[in-house]
């Protein structure tokens, strides 16, 4: 298995990987461009968020000698999980998935209402969704939760 906890010299691959998804997947939904494309970028992330170690010790990376994916996994949750879009669609994201189960029974995860996609993935995996919904924090966009 390709994946392997993550350390501080990955964080700006992590990053990258983190602010190129988040405007893919996010930026049609929010239009916020001040935001996508403003405040969101890869240093400050990496300066802000990533360096935490609270953060960083839940990351773990998809590393076959480049860093193609990440999760992010607080107890049985998954937080986060995303793949380099140049490398959708070879299996990645479901090896992170399969890992984070294996290693650490993750068992739900929240996403975005409007994410199809990500909703869509996760349910391939073995998730569903439990009726569970809520606010995405600060916006009008609720999330709903998938289970194992």
């Amino acid at each position: 298995m390709n994946i392997r906890k993550a350390m501080i010299p990955d964080l700006s691959r992590v990053a990258e990987i983190y602010v190129f998804n988040n405007r893919i997947n996010y930026f049609p939904i929010f239009k916020d461009a001040g935001f996508s494309f403003g405040k969101l970028q890869v240093v400050s992330l990496v300066d802000q968020y990533l360096k935490r170690k609270k953060i960083l010790e839940n990351i773990y990376v998809f590393d076959d000698g480049l860093i193609k994916g990440f999760i992010q996994i607080k107890g049985t949750e998954i937080c986060q999980l995303f793949v380099e879009p140049f490398f959708q669609n070879e299996g990645i994201g479901g090896e992170l998935i399969e890992f984070a189960i294996q290693e650490f029974q993750v068992d739900h995860v929240w996403a975005l209402e409007k994410n199809i996609r990500a909703i869509s993935f996760y349910q391939k995996h073995g998730f569903y969704m439990t009726g569970q919904k809520k606010f995405e924090e600060g916006t009008a966009e609720c999330i709903v939760e998938l289970e194992l």
